[in-house]
């Protein structure tokens, strides 16, 4: 099952988080069903400043809605969560959990990615068994109120050249930038307010898609 995750999780190009404050009043439901339509099949929860209750609600209909879009769903931070709403992964940070527990309460099957900062993190995930890592922020951001300094490119060819993982692209990241990315080797790339920030969610995923192809002439 994680095998088959994995495969739809590589053929993503755009990797899709939730923020609802920068969403322009609308709710994460409004936004995802927007992401996906416009064909984004990957979906990460983040969310920092709700109950449990709140986001266990959310989460079981984005979980049915992710799943009937043939979207991998993946919630940050929160295993208990994860685990309760039944979705395809967890994402984690450096400062979370230790790898080996996460896998010991998550299992087999689902998916567990790894922010990572350093040629020393990546290297240190990659022992550890990371289905992918996140590699970033590439450029500042503001949508992390712990986030570290940008990585820059450097430790993005670093990744591309070094590390035999799937990886995200993550931090700053929008239109008019990404085709860089791209060219430094990211196949797949995550975007937050650039989208969930647009009054035209679709429009700009196509916008942003076309960015990518211009990148891979």
């Amino acid at each position: 099952m994680r095998q088959q995750l994995m495969k739809n999780f590589l053929q993503a190009d755009i990797y899709g988080l939730t923020a609802e404050e920068y969403s322009l009043g609308r709710t994460n439901l409004e936004v995802v069903d927007q992401m996906l339509a416009a064909g984004i099949k990957v979906i990460q929860y983040r969310e920092k400043n709700k109950k449990p209750r709140a986001m266990y609600e959310e989460c079981l209909k984005l979980r049915d809605m992710t799943s009937r879009a043939g979207a991998v769903f993946i919630i940050n931070d929160y295993i208990d969560l994860a685990l309760a709403v039944k979705a395809d992964g967890v994402h984690i940070g450096q400062d979370d959990l230790p790898f080996a527990v996460v896998r010991s309460l998550v299992g087999k099957k689902m998916i567990i990615g790894l922010s990572t900062h350093s040629p020393q993190q990546a290297q240190n995930a990659l022992k550890a068994g990371a289905d992918y890592i996140g590699v970033g922020p590439i450029f500042s951001t503001q949508t992390k109120v712990d986030v570290c300094a940008p990585v820059g490119f450097d430790y993005l060819d670093y990744v591309a050249q070094n590390i035999p993982l799937p990886f995200v692209a993550i931090g700053g990241i929008k239109e008019h930038n990404i085709a860089e990315v791209r060219r430094r080797g990211a196949r797949t790339i995550a975007l937050v307010t650039d989208i969930v920030g647009a009054e035209d969610i679709p429009a700009k995923v196509k916008a942003i898609r076309e960015q990518l192809a211009s990148a891979s002439k």
